[in-house]
């Protein structure tokens, strides 16, 4: 199928809403959900570098007061192994944080770039962050 005709289906099965339970008839998108995704990246990122930094207080504290013994040792592998594993979490956290944000970026980006390639006449029901609305 080429790839206009494909586009084309698309296009009418929007203008047929009782072929789409619930549709309404216009094809339409919002960043919303790419935004709040960062949003959450972002504090799951901000959670593990707390943890992190609780977790290397706690093992100071008891390697402090157990110095001499053999479990300290295991406790320092055991603390650089989370330690690795909680900063590759954070730093994948703040990675996503900034693509997803990226995401919402560039799709009102493209809603805008549509928006202002209809005429006058072709405006009705496109409203900003509201299609058909």
């Amino acid at each position: 199928m080429p790839y206009a005709q494909k586009w084309q289906e698309l296009f009418d099965l929007a203008e047929r809403p009782e072929r789409q339970p619930g549709a309404r008839g216009r094809l339409g998108h919002t960043t919303a959900p790419w935004t709040a995704a960062s949003h959450a990246a972002a504090t799951l990122r901000t959670d593990t570098e707390k943890s992190r930094r609780r977790l290397r207080s706690a093992h100071t504290s008891v390697a402090t007061g157990a110095a001499g013994l053999a479990a300290v040792a295991e406790l320092a592998g055991l603390l650089k192994s989370w330690e690795e594993r909680l900063t590759a979490v954070r730093d994948t956290c703040d990675h996503l944080a900034g693509a997803l944000l990226g995401v919402a970026r560039d799709v009102g980006e493209a809603d805008d770039a549509v928006r202002a390639s209809f005429g006058p006449g072709d405006r009705e029901g496109i409203t900003a962050g509201r299609p058909g609305a």
